[in-house]
């Protein structure tokens, strides 16, 4: 596989990591698909050239990722001491969003693809078109020469699956699958990797869907749903946080829903706000104006107050955001 760097902030990325030696690859706090694959790929394809490669995270990886290769090596902290020769941060929109201390004492590469990136680093190298992280480290392993190898292309692969809700949001292109076949060429079995994603979920997270999806309410137009996670719910279903991947997306299965509001408690009076959507509905406008972001079909943010106020003011914005879309 060789790729050209011909986008002017990739080739200045190549340039810089051919120039040195030690890198620390860092993604956002509770990682999900993307963030593992990409930085795992990145760290496997930079290991080829022959440099050093640390993974770090503020949080473990979810439990259906922990059977991949390399995950055991990611160092779980909140801080970094010695940040190398470069620190590569995969799709975080600001140097905030990993919770790590002491990244911005490093020579900072910002690779993401979530509108919203505010170009900080001393490289920055954007891309909404990306389905995934994943497809832009595709292209940078190939722009430094590297040829697909198992471990890389299980966790591009790992990484467009999950990014991309299983291949159902709309930034999807003809070039997502064809990575994708470059990756199952160079080794990915798809089965295998469909089973530790998605048959490997625990009894709470079982028990945690059921819960939720039950007390799920309906707009009166039954296109949008609302779900509400909070902690005492967790605790009785004997779930975790990462135990809820996934649930978002499960209203969208029923034909007429074509948008999703999920409240996840974070502290009080306030809340992580996740969206998600089906075709032209672009959540990620609503998102925004409370200073999130992410894609037209799955963004989020945080809001502060009660649920009784924020309910009906994310169901109107979403609301406005269908209409525009028909």
């Amino acid at each position: 596989m060789m790729t050209t760097a011909a986008d002017p902030a990739l080739a200045r990325i190549v340039e810089s990591i051919q120039e040195r030696k030690r890198f620390v690859i860092v993604s956002h706090a509770r990682p999900d698909g993307d963030a593992i694959g990409s930085a795992l790929a990145m760290a496997y394809a930079l290991r080829v050239l022959g440099k050093q490669a640390r993974v770090v995270s503020k949080d473990p990886a979810p439990e259906p990722l922990q059977m991949f290769p390399g995950v055991e090596e990611i160092e779980i902290t909140d801080h970094v001491d010695d940040p190398g020769d470069a620190v590569i941060v995969m799709e975080c929109g600001d140097l905030t969003r990993p919770a790590i201390a002491g990244l911005e004492t490093g020579f900072v590469i910002n690779i993401d693809h979530h509108v919203g990136n505010t170009g900080y680093g001393n490289l920055c190298w954007f891309d909404e078109r990306a389905a995934a992280c994943g497809e832009m480290v595709f292209d940078l392993v190939g722009a430094l020469g590297v040829t697909l190898t198992v471990e890389i292309a299980v966790h591009l692969y790992v990484a467009i699956v999950t990014d991309t809700g299983s291949f159902h949001f709309s930034n999807i292109s003809a070039r997502t699958f064809d990575i994708c076949r470059q990756c199952i060429e160079a080794g990915v079995d798809p089965q295998a990797v469909a089973r530790r994603l998605f048959d490997s979920n625990s009894m709470g997270r079982l028990r945690l869907f059921g819960a939720v999806l039950n007390d799920m309410e309906l707009d009166p137009t039954d296109q949008v749903a609302t779900l509400v996670v909070d902690d005492a719910l967790l605790t009785r279903c004997g779930a975790t946080l990462d135990d809820m991947d996934g649930l978002i997306n499960q209203p969208l299965t029923v034909k007429n829903l074509v948008a999703v509001i999920m409240f996840k408690s974070a502290g009080p009076d306030g809340w992580r706000v996740s969206m998600r959507s089906k075709g032209a509905v672009n959540v990620n406008t609503v998102a925004a104006g409370f200073g999130g972001g992410g894609h037209v079909n799955a963004s989020g943010c945080s809001a502060a107050g009660t649920l009784s106020t924020l309910k009906p003011l994310f169901l109107q914005r979403v609301s406005d955001a269908i209409a525009r879309a028909v």
